[in-house]
């Protein structure tokens, strides 16, 4: 167990490596990414709709708050279990399950009227949508092996900026331009008009994925044969390592030390999804979603550009801990420039810089519990960490509500201390390189 999982390949191997890994990226990545930005649009469509829907209903920031961050009760309600029932019926299957009900709820939320309504709509879209995002890292394990894995994360965890870069300009469109059409409100077409692809994509999901490499009649035999070997080998080094019960991931403090982590980036994330259209028009004095949705944009598109660098950075040095500590470092420098900013622009280069960190944690991060989780403790381990961690996305609104940015400066630099407290076994990362696409 002393000597590395992974040895250096030979030069016909490392071709074939390198083949099998940008054909199972292309096939993959661009699909499940798709899926992840309508997931992020309906998720966090709210804190853009808030613009206009939180007056129209008579809400109060405070009942707004609470049914914006309800939505991650239904993650703590079913997300393990969501994990685990992904692992046993395939991913095919679940994914499409939770796509078409997580879009059907989200068009469902234009027809609320009050704070109890919302609260409802939002707290059945979590338990609609719990499973999603941890059942799809845990799909890519899959998939590529250890050393490619950050980059891979952040091909995927990079629909987040895409979403904002994308979704954003789209959301603001609609609410300012098909406001009282067919006797609607802006946020009531938002809601039906990003919930509708989602339900679409469901269905086509049943058709697209493949469960298992073993079953990827898209790869050539000795393709399949290479990517199977590769990562059996993998597992058998963590089962042997570290175990694969899910009992025994509940109590690895590991796992719990991940999730402390985990927290301080989901209060920042999930604030800024809230928080972010609101700081923009108060800072620059725009009434237009439109122009709010430019600059959600610019944003969004500085951290799709640190995403990439950090995730190659981690996975050309097979460093993880210092990349997340690096990350959130930057992010609560960026809280911090946002909050002191003498001037808008300041400000929204704060905005820039928190975003970017924030995201930039992501794909290092999420290598971290598989490199010691497998089987079923990789299914719900993945599951728990995500799950638990996320009443960050409860309680973020309503602390920087609360408390102000500041405080979310405070949270991240927590983060980049705990990120530097996770030990990270290396076992499988310490071999050749594969290639990228």
């Amino acid at each position: 167990m002393s000597e590395p999982v992974l040895t250096a390949l030979d030069s016909p191997e490392e071709a074939r490596g390198r083949r099998v890994i940008r054909k199972v990226a292309w096939r993959l990545l661009p699909f499940l990414g798709l899926l992840y930005v309508l997931n992020i649009l309906d998720r966090t469509n709210a804190g853009f709709a808030r613009l206009t829907m939180q007056d129209e209903l008579g809400m109060s920031p405070q009942a707004f708050d609470l049914g914006y961050g309800i939505f991650y009760v239904g993650y703590l309600l079913f997300e393990v279990p969501a994990n685990l029932l992904l692992q046993r019926f395939g991913a095919r299957r679940w994914i499409a399950r939770i796509m078409i009900t997580w879009g059907l709820v989200s068009c469902a939320t234009m027809a609320v009227t009050g704070p109890a309504s919302f609260s409802l709509a939002r707290l059945a879209l979590g338990l609609a949508e719990a499973g999603f995002f941890p059942g799809i890292i845990l799909y890519l394990t899959y998939w590529f092996p250890a050393r490619e894995r950050a980059r891979m994360n952040a091909y995927f965890v990079m629909a987040i900026a895409v979403a904002g870069i994308l979704g954003s300009p789209v959301s603001g469109a609609i609410m300012e331009y098909l406001d009282g059409r067919g006797g609607l409100k802006g946020w009531q077409w938002l809601f039906l008009l990003e919930g509708i692809p989602s339900v679409l994509l469901g269905i086509a999901t049943l058709f697209f994925l493949t469960d298992r490499p073993e079953e990827a009649e898209w790869l050539e035999p000795e393709e399949r044969d290479w990517l199977v070997a590769r990562l059996r080998q993998e597992e058998k080094y963590r089962t042997g390592r570290h175990g694969a019960d899910f009992l025994r991931a509940l109590v690895d403090g590991r796992v719990w030390l991940l999730i402390a982590l985990y927290f301080t980036v989901a209060v920042g994330t999930n604030a800024g999804g809230s928080y972010f259209p609101t700081i923009l028009k108060g800072r620059f004095g725009t009434g237009s979603t439109f122009t709010i949705g430019l600059l959600l944009a610019l944003i969004n598109l500085c951290a799709v550009v640190a995403m990439v660098l950090v995730a190659r950075s981690s996975d050309r040095t097979g460093e993880r801990r210092g990349h997340v500590a690096l990350a959130a470092a930057l992010a609560a420098a960026g809280w911090t420039v946002a909050a002191v900013a003498p001037s808008p622009w300041v400000a929204l280069a704060g905005l820039c810089l928190a975003q970017a960190g924030m995201l930039s944690m992501l794909p290092p991060f999420w290598t971290l519990p598989a490199s010691f989780l497998s089987g079923a403790a990789a299914a719900g381990g993945i599951a728990l960490i995500n799950s638990v961690a996320n009443f960050g996305g409860l309680a973020g609104p309503t602390i920087l509500g609360q408390t102000g940015l500041g405080s979310m400066a405070v949270l991240l630099g927590l983060g980049s201390v705990l990120a530097l407290l996770v030990k990270h076994d290396r076992g499988l990362e310490r071999g050749g390189r594969q290639g990228a696409p």
